[in-house]
């Protein structure tokens, strides 16, 4: 995809996705065979439900049967959330993951992998609680966001939801 359509597509498809109070994460456009494929990934505070995707994408797809923007050939439109392990790669990632345990890549001799749980975020970084080894208690840690190379929030089966914890 030329940086002209990505471009194109982010301002027509940004204010569809703002509208419906979403955050358009990423555009991709890939071939399928013969035909394009237009992925719209789009979340929020709150996540993204089956309903808000459906809605936005007869929006979308009203809106690029009025233009050119891929083109004259098929393509295939697909609007979803993040998967479970998409990348935290934006800070509003990190917010939005608060409370989730994460695995954290770390950069230079920053003890190369660590695994712990989001705390608190603020500008700079993040404060963590990394769990306690063998019978250990957990402990907290402070992790800059300029030492982290790459994070993922780590699915847990047995995790207690917020609302648990607070009744």
């Amino acid at each position: 995809m030329s940086t002209t359509q990505s471009e194109r597509l982010r301002g027509l498809l940004e204010p569809l996705v703002s509208a419906q109070q979403l955050d358009l994460e990423e555009i991709e456009v890939s071939r399928a065979g013969r035909r394009g494929v237009l992925r719209v990934i789009v979340d929020s505070e709150e996540g993204v439900e089956l309903d808000a995707c459906a809605e936005l994408s007869r929006a979308i797809s009203q809106k690029l049967d009025e233009t050119d923007a891929m083109g004259e050939g098929e393509y295939v439109l697909e609007v979803s959330s993040p998967g479970a392990d998409r990348p935290l790669t934006e800070h509003r990632h990190y917010v939005r993951a608060t409370g989730r345990l994460a695995r954290f890549h770390l950069t230079g001799d920053g003890s190369g992998e660590l695994v712990a749980r989001i705390l608190a975020v603020d500008e700079d970084g993040l404060d963590l609680e990394v769990p306690g080894v063998k019978g250990r208690k957990p402990t907290a840690r402070r992790l800059a966001f300029d030492e982290i190379a790459k994070a993922r929030v780590e699915i847990e089966f047995n995790r207690k939801d917020k609302k648990e914890e607070e009744a």
